[in-house]
């Protein structure tokens, strides 16, 4: 296994097989610019750019990864490369003392912000455990799944303004519920809030020219990398608001992400078979290639006063539908997508109890209390409590993990009369 002259922790997320992608700023350098993670440390790329090859160096000092993500698999192939070649033990790097000591900066002294402008969002309901749980608790186990669900990727388009980098607050929100069937909506701040254990891709690549679309076959050239997740939803305020045309408001208030973009090359080793798909689908959205993978998914809640608490452990391979499917079905309209836009899995739970990916089936819509640490029970999230996400493959040795996914829930603005 190939070594790094920067030191890598064992157990790292980001070793030298890794080497994820963000943007970061310093407090002696307040602009923007690309890094990879390798280990403790990010490599900044703005100041090693001259040593790659020259198509590929004005992506590097870019702000955002938008112009690398849009240069297609080739470029990212060779960025990829030659990262991995300048962090070798006795590389080229490695003997220019002064610039290493420019460009290797601690992650304790960065600020990580949002890796691309993210020009629009999709969120899809991918996860077939998942749909079955929500379905089961509002049509019942005969009707659990909607009659199309296993024929298309259910997804709808969401709110790329409000989706944020970990770290950042998250404002309860205020909204229309209605407590009680038959009576008059009630206005005040949402009392059901959640988490949505998620994981989303970065669209790269060629795209398609509106009126056009993406080939299931060739739709993996459009996945730039992957990030973890966590869409907040309100419950009350979305049960009230869905009908007719799906969520809203409950989903608007914000989506946070890690700052880390996990390559598709780094996740080539935990390649798992696609999800079984019963019954066959439509040939727009057939493939052959496996594009699925082994993620361990983590989800911890720390109450304001209190210590973390393990709630959830669900895995990436429970989701029923592909990304490459997700391309074919977004683009068969015609519908043009663009460098820089996310998609996200949708909810991600598994088959027991402890791997569901979201409070209200931990709590089961509220019914069974989720046990936390110091005698703590919790049936949805409450103000100060903060959700950590966290993810990782791990196969003979070799750890790749995604790094956290954080945001603490602050109290709603009380609303001026």
């Amino acid at each position: 296994m190939s070594v790094s002259f920067v030191d890598v922790p064992k157990g790292s997320d980001f070793p030298l097989q890794n080497l994820p992608y963000g943007v970061f700023s310093t407090q002696s350098n307040p602009g923007k610019r690309l890094c990879v993670a390798i280990g403790n440390n990010v490599l900044d790329l703005s100041g090693v750019a001259h040593l790659y090859p020259a198509q590929v160096q004005d992506a590097l000092k870019s702000s955002t990864l938008n112009l690398l993500m849009s240069l297609g698999n080739d470029a990212w192939h060779a960025v990829r490369t030659r990262t991995h070649e300048l962090l070798l033990k006795n590389s080229e790097l490695e003997h220019d003392a002064a610039l290493v000591k420019k460009v290797i900066i601690p992650q304790k002294e960065v600020e990580m912000h949002l890796p691309a402008d993210i020009g629009d969002y999709t969120d899809f309901y991918s996860s077939i455990h998942h749909a079955t749980n929500v379905g089961i608790m509002f049509r019942g186990k005969e009707n659990a799944l909607m009659p199309n669900w296993r024929h298309i990727p259910v997804g709808y388009h969401g709110r790329a303004s409000s989706v944020v980098v970990s770290g950042t607050p998250i404002r309860r929100p205020l909204g229309q519920t209605l407590p009680v069937d038959g009576q008059p909506p009630l206005f005040g701040a949402c009392k059901l809030f959640d988490f949505e254990l998620e994981m989303a891709f970065f669209v790269g690549g060629p795209g398609n020219k509106l009126g056009e679309r993406v080939p299931v076959e060739e739709a993996w050239k459009n996945v730039f990398g992957f990030t973890i997740m966590n869409d907040w939803s309100a419950r009350d305020i979305q049960k009230w608001e869905y009908i007719p045309l799906g969520p809203f408001t409950a989903k608007n208030l914000g989506t946070t992400i890690s700052p880390w973009i996990i390559p598709v090359e780094a996740l080539e080793p935990f390649i798992v078979n696609n999800y079984a798909q019963d019954p066959q689908v439509l040939p727009y959205l057939k493939h052959d290639k496996s594009f699925n993978f082994d993620i361990n998914l983590l989800v911890s809640l720390k109450p304001e006063h209190g210590e973390e608490t393990l709630i959830c452990k669900s895995n990436y391979k429970y989701l029923y539908w592909t990304a490459m499917q997700q391309i074919a079905h977004h683009t068969v309209t015609g519908c043009n997508i663009r460098p820089g836009d996310l998609m996200a899995s949708g909810t991600i739970s598994g088959e027991t109890e402890d791997s569901f990916g979201s409070m209200l089936e931990l709590s089961w819509r509220g019914t069974k209390p989720v046990k936390l640490n110091g005698n703590l029970t919790r049936k949805f999230i409450e103000d100060g409590d903060e959700i950590i996400i966290r993810g990782y493959c791990e196969r003979n040795g070799l750890r790749i993990g995604f790094g956290e996914c954080r945001g603490k829930v602050l109290p709603a603005i009380p609303f001026k009369k």
